[in-house]
């Protein structure tokens, strides 16, 4: 069994890597005034090169610029929209971490005015991404269906939006350009980052929605909605996949539960190539959920740790793809980290040393269950 021509492919990342210690002396010194934009971004050119060799090097098909120039996953793409705009809100995301760690961030977001698309937003990296790497440039961007989960209601101006499916008709028409505008710069692999699908497993999280007003049972069927608008009539040659994320901030995490709750609206409604499903720990339940996966679309498992520094067992790791293969057919599945290593600049808690060898792990028990070629 050959690995997969298109993405997803058999051994995957979901994309953001740890900064390197260049990269976060740049970013302090920009923001102090020591340097310029043009001085960083060179210093964040050869960081991404030297990414991109090391994601050659262990041979992954699908490479990304690590999401460098991000601060965080989310903010910095979706800020792109005019509209849009950062608070710190009282809002915030409680993470937990082992041995009763906890954190929260508050990287919030408000829909201010009218949302536009008025300039290309991923454009220009996806652009250097690709003149950098003889492999599949892999460009990741955030769900939009995030501005809602976070707030629903409350974070968007019903003086710009008095109806909110206005609202989520600009959303959908500034990803749509945005997709439109990427796929003609060569674009082949768009990931979609989601915290909602996750977001919706948790009884707690879901209690705190109920408690700002919103519907948690109604949510899976209008994000599988939105998202299926957005990717609509996307070039052949495009695949998109998303990936569903669980919190990861310095190797904390904020959503438990089961897919249960959501499986057969969403794995069996999103009209995507593929599926990141996290599923490195008892927190995300077990397999039964799958069976619910819409025939062709591939479930790329989350198997492997980014928050710890403990290699995973290649045995476990097929025993446990076998176990999905009850539910998902054998060749629609594939490999991959639970998460990125550095959704938020400041990383998880393991070293460079780790994240490398983690990315080969992946490489080598795929080409072990799927065979390489």
């Amino acid at each position: 069994m050959p690995s997969s021509p298109k993405p997803p492919f058999r051994a995957d990342h979901v994309g953001s890597l740890l900064r390197p210690r260049e990269v976060h002396e740049a970013r302090a010194k920009k923001a102090k005034g020591e340097i310029d934009a043009a001085q960083l971004r060179a210093i964040e050119d050869s960081a991404i090169r030297q990414a991109v060799a090391m994601q050659e090097s262990v041979g992954l098909q699908s490479v990304t610029d690590g999401e460098f120039r991000r601060g965080f996953w989310h903010v910095d793409f979706l800020t792109g929209f005019s509209g849009i705009e950062p608070t710190q809100s009282n809002w915030a995301v409680k993470f937990v971490g082992e041995g009763g760690a906890t954190g929260e961030t508050r990287s919030m977001l408000a829909v201010t005015d009218k949302i536009r698309r008025t300039h290309p937003i991923a454009g220009p990296d996806f652009d250097f991404l690709k003149s950098a790497t003889t492999r599949t440039p892999k460009l990741c961007i955030p769900a939009p269906t995030y501005l809602h989960m976070r707030g629903g209601r409350n974070t968007v101006s019903k003086t710009a939006y008095p109806e909110m499916e206005g609202f989520w008709t600009d959303i959908i028409a500034g990803y749509r350009a945005e997709i439109a505008d990427l796929a003609s710069r060569g674009l082949t692999y768009l990931q979609l980052d989601d915290v909602t699908i996750a977001y919706l497993c948790d009884e707690d999280l879901c209690a705190q929605l109920k408690r700002e007003g919103e519907d948690p049972a109604k949510l899976p069927a209008l994000y599988v909605d939105v998202l299926n608008r957005i990717v609509k009539d996307r070039p052949a040659n495009l695949s998109v996949t998303i990936h569903t994320c669980r919190g990861n901030h310095m190797s904390m995490w904020m959503a438990s539960g089961g897919y249960d709750a959501v499986a057969e609206t969403i794995f069996g409604g999103l009209q995507l190539d593929g599926i990141f499903l996290e599923y490195d720990t008892a927190r995300a339940g077990g397999f039964e959920p799958l069976r619910f996966v819409r025939k062709g679309m591939r479930v790329v498992l989350g198997l492997v740790s980014t928050k710890t520094e403990q290699l995973e067992s290649k045995d476990e790791l097929k025993r446990r793809i076998d176990e999905a293969a009850k539910y998902v057919p054998l060749e629609n599945l594939c490999l991959s980290p639970q998460c990125g290593f550095a959704s938020t600049e400041a990383g998880n808690k393991v070293s460079e040393e780790i994240e490398r060898r983690k990315l080969a792990l992946v490489v080598e028990v795929a080409n072990e269950v799927w065979g390489k070629g």
